[in-house]
């Protein structure tokens, strides 16, 4: 008992000299810090660049509506289809996407003129529409898209669930207000 009391020091002393397993032990409390530091990142530049094509979507379907004179619903259709493939690779599926017709009279009043949708509920002809000030010109039209889109982030979801992502677009008719389906937009 007496030697192992006196060995004791000595071998303390020379299980702290000993280096060998230092870089082992950093990396074991830091690999779980940078694994999660790393997938973090994946999820947020995932979400950016998932609520990037959601404003991508909105410009297309204000834009490619803006730039018609005469819409049936095929063509509508088509709209619809060309804007929202730009959703992808993300789900179709989680897309909801609505374009307006607003119709501003001489007083400024905003109401809608026509709507149509996909995967949502068209707003409702007649009905009033709250815009920017700066946009309410009296006289005028406007076309109005607004897309949704429900994301679930990879890794994540248990965190915060689904998360909207949203955006409209504005846009002036390019040359006269659209008709879609024989409904007109002044």
């Amino acid at each position: 008992m007496k030697t192992m009391t006196l060995c004791m020091p000595r071998l303390l002393s020379r299980f702290a000299r000993d280096k060998r397993g230092v870089s082992a032990v950093e990396f074991a409390f830091l690999a779980p810090l940078m694994i999660a530091m790393y997938l973090g990142v994946v999820e947020i530049s995932d979400g950016v660049a998932a609520d990037r094509k959601v404003t991508l979507t909105a410009g297309a379907l204000a834009n490619l509506t803006a730039q018609s004179q005469t819409l049936l619903t095929a063509d509508m259709t088509n709209i619809f289809t060309a804007s929202t493939a730009i959703i992808k690779p993300y789900s179709v599926g989680n897309l909801t996407a609505t374009v307006s017709c607003l119709k501003i009279d001489n007083s400024g009043k905003v109401t809608v003129a026509w709507s149509a949708t996909s995967g949502g509920t068209a707003r409702t002809a007649g009905s009033g529409a709250t815009i920017p000030a700066a946009l309410a010109i009296p006289s005028t039209s406007l076309v109005w898209s607004e897309v949704t889109y429900a994301y679930t982030p990879i890794i994540g979801y248990t965190i915060t669930g689904t998360l909207n992502l949203t955006d409209q677009m504005f846009m002036s008719p390019r040359q006269t207000p659209p008709v879609y389906n024989g409904v007109s937009c002044t």
